[in-house]
């Protein structure tokens, strides 16, 4: 597993190489939060990695309830089974498997792997706007209709999830990537997704990171090609009258 750190935001990477799947820690005065947990072999890194941080694991927030970011939740939480997890409300549907949608969304298919066997449900559900610890949460649905992204108010920090992805080249969610097209497949809905990328640009974050790929510093200039990119996509595919 490989171990970056940016402020107070450390980015774990499994199959950094190959596959590379992102999950983060975010260090509070007194505490830790995880987003995400990856995949299945992943636990052994992450608590190695809480460990050296010597702080207690309070929380584990997840951005959306795909297999690749929940991987390793029920390893987790039996490691920390004081730690409350956290979910928008629309994902932890998806948490559950359940791919129904409701009548008001755009009546697309939920793609990408959710989980058939997880055993641990939330403690907790969020939406826009709450905070937790220094982290507000910023609805960001498309690649799954309950997607949230993580703003670190303390240093402008932004764990998007798979609202981006970096790896293959930045693209929104939704945008293929030949290089690295998983995250496109996964994609419920592009035009939502398009839109979430929008708010997160007008955020202005001094970091964008994300659920594949290398973070980037001072990310604005590649957000605003991507979403570019993005709107010449949905453009090209848009009905005509």
């Amino acid at each position: 597993m490989k171990i970056k750190k940016y402020e107070s935001v450390y980015q774990l990477t499994e199959l950094p190489h190959l596959f590379p799947v992102n999950c983060y820690l975010v260090e509070e005065r007194d505490e830790v939060t995880l987003i995400d947990a990856a995949l299945p072999f992943s636990a052994k890194g992450i608590i190695k990695e809480i460990e050296n941080i010597q702080k207690p694991l309070t929380r584990i927030l997840l951005t959306h309830a795909h297999d690749d970011h929940v991987g390793a939740l029920d390893a987790l939480k039996a490691a920390f089974p004081h730690a409350k997890v956290i979910i928008s409300q629309r994902d932890a549907r998806l948490m559950k498997g359940d791919r129904s949608l409701d009548a008001h969304e755009p009546q697309l298919p939920i793609k990408g792997g959710v989980p058939k066997s997880l055993t641990t449900v939330p403690d907790q559900t969020i939406t826009h706007g709450d905070m937790i610890g220094s982290l507000q949460a910023i609805a960001t649905p498309g690649h799954t209709p309950g997607h949230m992204a993580y703003l670190d108010t303390r240093s402008g920090a932004l764990i998007a999830g798979d609202v981006f992805q970096i790896r293959g080249g930045i693209a929104v969610a939704g945008t293929l990537k030949w290089r690295f097209p998983f995250p496109a497949f996964s994609t419920w809905n592009k035009e939502l997704a398009l839109e979430s990328a929008k708010a997160l640009y007008d955020l202005k974050p001094t970091l964008l990171a994300v659920g594949h790929g290398n973070w980037l510093v001072n990310p604005s200039t590649s957000m605003q090609k991507a979403i570019r990119e993005a709107e010449k996509g949905v453009e090209q595919y848009a009905p005509r009258s």
